[in-house]
């Protein structure tokens, strides 16, 4: 990166973590520390709900899976708005009027301290994990450009959120989520025109799609019922919905955002808002990774994106069979430009006949270098055989930094940063809350001064930010991000939605019915997730069904044996 580059992406983090500080300042007890003291408008609500679900790995990871699989995976959040609508009827003014500091509370006033206990116990496992992974995912952008080992660069994204999350707790979170997504949005439009406008002069934003569209990358929609296949329409509003339900319904990361709205009117506006808006945001982050598709056809792709495995081979035995292929590549890719110009002219002219022939000629090329590409594959495992082999984390970097002008190039990266805070930051913030509220405060000390409480939550928050980064340096074997904190919510977020809604709608089934029920359920769902029997996001939906008949069926075991409903 250039001076200016470097001016512009510590200046944006710097701005972020001082306003944040500031705007936290004062904070004299655990209701300012968890809550906000219950004062955020609903526009702080919304932007402070998106910030925490679209972390880096969206940045990251979404361009790179639409450049490699298509735009299937904007399904997934088909159910987004629908659970929304749910949740500010049911759950939202339930909370509110209970003045909880976690969603778990509720649990033993419906149910149990068992109840509550497991609940908590479970959301720490999986949030604990999935916010490792969340740290590390810029941390590749600070490795790919220092060159600097990624367990170093993990440790200094991690140092800089946990830093203001121990100052300020939920406020600074919140208020630094407010600018982050001012700056977010206005990035990435820029981003998409820039795109865009690096495409050559007699290509523009229609040609773009049509020529992404003729290799296979613009459908989005996919109406089949095939519960292996992992996005579809019906996985989405199904399985999205269930998961989607659970996570802002249950997990304390997003509870505690809407817990700080000023009424119940201003959550509800703020879930409404992120219902609104989640779905085209995630639309336009995948179209960008289809134009960066459409791009690469007219220039010479990486045939890896990652450049620190790249490096590493260049420096290797391995480097003359290495370049030898990337000539082969590089011959591959003009006569693949040849053949999308040729394309172009048939769309132009709707010459169907060339249209085809153009595009059975390019499939044929493009065969061709996945086949090079598995010889780098190779070659990488023989010079390394940990090296890491998927890349698509990396595509979306790569096209930045080498294409996008000085200056711009710092912005981007920024925002990835940013993105990357704000969800880490809520996170560790629920993480600390949740093990203060539900574990600290219920069964180890509960006569402490609000001081005290105060003094345990930044504690704990510091605890957690260690435990997370232990995580982080672990996540570089999971694969695309995105999809492994998708499945990981998968194991668990039906089993909590499914307690949630037992206590709110099945009122015949008690505590230690709906307890049993729910570690029997996380067993099925383990089990089925390790024989791969179905795509992943259909765990959600069989993790609540199965909590609420188990539950039913439990109970009613119980009842035979002179249990009560409260036991």
């Amino acid at each position: 990166m250039s001076t200016i580059d470097w001016v512009v992406l510590f200046f944006t983090l710097l701005l972020i973590v001082a306003y944040g500080m500031y705007k936290s300042r004062g904070i004299k007890n655990i209701d300012g520390y968890i809550v906000g003291d219950r004062q955020l408008p609903w526009y702080n609500v919304g932007l402070s709900v998106m910030a925490t679900q679209a972390s880096a790995i969206t940045f990251l990871s979404a361009p790179g899976l639409a450049y490699s699989s298509g735009m299937s995976f904007v399904q997934f959040y088909f159910g987004l708005p629908l659970a929304m609508i749910v949740l500010c009827v049911t759950f939202v003014p339930i909370f509110h009027r209970l003045k909880v500091y976690t969603a778990y509370e509720f649990l033993e006033k419906r149910f149990n301290v068992h109840t509550r206990a497991l609940t908590a116990i479970l959301f720490l496992i999986q949030r604990g994990i999935s916010t490792g992974i969340t740290i590390f995912a810029p941390s590749i952008i600070l490795s790919s450009i220092l060159g600097l080992d990624v367990t170093y660069t993990t440790l200094i994204i991690g140092s800089i959120v946990i830093l203001y999350t121990v100052w300020g707790g939920t406020k600074a979170v919140s208020y630094t989520q407010l600018l982050q997504m001012a700056i977010i949005f206005t990035a990435l439009l820029a981003a998409g025109f820039m795109v865009v406008h690096l495409l050559p002069e007699d290509i523009g934003f229609k040609e773009a799609l049509h020529i992404a569209g003729k290799s296979g990358k613009t459908n989005a929609i996919d109406w089949s019922f095939d519960l292996n296949n992992e996005y579809t329409v019906w996985t989405g509003l199904i399985g999205g919905f269930f998961l989607q339900l659970s996570y802002f319904g249950t997990d304390q990361s997003q509870v505690g955002r809407y817990l700080t709205g000023s009424s119940i009117r201003d959550s509800r506006m703020g879930l409404l808002m992120n219902g609104l808006l989640k779905v085209p945001m995630q639309f336009f982050i995948l179209l960008i990774g289809i134009l960066v598709f459409a791009y690469y056809q007219f220039n010479t792709a990486p045939l890896f994106f990652n450049q620190v495995e790249v490096k590493k081979i260049e420096n290797s035995e391995y480097k003359a069979e290495y370049s030898q292929i990337m000539s082969q590549h590089e011959l591959l890719s003009k006569e693949k430009t040849l053949l999308v110009q040729q394309l172009t002219r048939g769309l132009k002219t709707d010459d169907e006949v060339l249209i085809d022939q153009s595009r059975e000629a390019l499939n044929a090329k493009n065969k061709q270098d996945k086949a090079l590409r598995k010889q780098v594959e190779e070659l990488l495992l023989k010079n390394d055989p940990s090296a890491e082999l998927n890349d698509n984390n990396y595509i979306f970097l790569s096209f930045v930094t080498s294409t996008f002008p000085k200056g711009f190039i710092g912005l981007l990266i920024a925002i990835i940063f940013l993105a990357s805070m704000g969800a880490t930051a809520s996170a560790i913030n629920s993480l600390s809350s949740t093990t203060v509220v539900d574990i600290y405060k219920r069964f180890i000390n509960r006569g402490a001064s609000d001081q005290g409480y105060l003094n345990a939550s930044r504690i704990f928050t510091l605890f957690w930010g260690i435990i997370t980064l232990c995580v982080a340096l672990y996540a570089s074997q999971l694969g695309n991000l995105l999809e492994a904190v998708n499945i990981l919510g998968s194991l668990f977020y039906g089993t909590i939605l499914g307690v949630f809604l037992v206590a709110f709608y099945v009122k015949q089934i008690g505590g230690k019915a709906v307890f049993w029920a729910a570690i029997l359920t996380e067993i099925i769902v383990f089990i089925i997730w390790s024989t791969d029997i179905m795509a992943y996001l259909w765990l959600n939906l069989v993790g609540c069904v199965c909590v609420i008949v188990l539950g039913l069926i439990l109970q009613q075991i119980f009842r035979t044996k002179g249990f009560t409903i409260e036991n």
